[in-house]
């Protein structure tokens, strides 16, 4: 990243082999002066990270997962639309409704830092069995995934940070249940994916929802004029939510390499 740009040079296998044999060479008891010692990098936003207590919180958000799609089939306008409507809207938006449904079932999850090989190990590796270097994310032996299949790729700790920012930009709005509700109808139906054919039909909906939040967040919180804006806050957040990261941190460790696609189907043909 940009902040160790300046270091990269002092850090390469040759001068680190050359600095060791420096140190080799050195007098006893004298070892490096102080403010040489090495440093990772400082910002750590591409560390990759895994759940804390996986038991603990990839069932909590199953539950969520579970919740949100019955809260999607009681929604009387979603099931007049054709099932495969139906399923292009729930595979975008998925994960962007379990996030809000984290943060309204107030889910608290820690992660740690994974202790995933370095490059030069993974490289060291493979080119002993004869194979090609996998990608970073993924340790060597462990089986690469094509799309729709999920390859095993841990979250950044940066990724992992956007999600924590925007539960806890929800648990400061302390925001009401019914709020919860007209802010998922916003994000299940949207007008804008590629493949829909009831467009108008769906925008509508959408636009309705909005329209219901306004009026709700004018009733309640007469005192706050900016409440409605900060819920569109919370909306424009979701956007940075990767579907892939959440099926990583909550489900790839339960259900292992299945399809979330497939998973959705099944689930939203299930009487949950």
């Amino acid at each position: 990243c940009r902040c160790c740009a300046d270091s990269r040079r002092h850090s390469s296998i040759l001068y680190n082999i050359l600095r060791s044999e420096e140190r080799t060479a050195s007098p006893a008891g004298q070892g490096p002066r102080r403010g040489q010692a090495s440093r990772g990098c400082p910002c750590g936003s591409r560390r990759r990270v895994a759940l804390r207590s996986p038991q603990v919180a990839c069932k909590a958000a199953s539950a969520v997962l579970v919740k949100t799609l019955r809260f999607v089939q009681n929604v009387p306008c979603f099931q007049e639309l054709p099932l495969d409507e139906q399923l292009l809207l729930v595979r975008s938006c998925w994960a962007p409704l379990l996030v809000l449904g984290l943060a309204q079932d107030r889910v608290h999850f820690e992660t740690v830092e994974s202790a995933e090989p370095s490059m030069l190990h993974r490289i060291l590796t493979t080119r002993r069995q004869g194979e090609q270097p996998p990608p970073r994310g993924r340790a060597p032996g462990q089986p690469h995934h094509g799309p729709g299949g999920g390859g095993t790729h841990l979250p950044s700790a940066g990724e992992i940070q956007a999600i924590k920012g925007f539960l806890a930009k929800c648990w400061s709005l302390d925001i009401s249940t019914k709020e919860y509700a007209y802010l998922k109808g916003t994000v299940l139906f949207n007008p804008d994916l590629p493949g829909l054919q009831c467009t108008q039909y769906i925008e509508g909906l959408q636009r309705e929802a909005q329209q219901a939040l306004n009026e709700h967040v004018r009733l309640i919180h007469r005192g706050d004029e900016a409440r409605f804006a900060k819920l569109n806050v919370v909306l424009s957040l979701l956007r940075s939510i990767n579907a892939n990261v959440i099926a990583e941190l909550f489900f790839r460790p339960i259900i292992g390499a299945v399809n979330m696609d497939d998973m959705l189907l099944e689930m939203l043909c299930a009487k949950l």
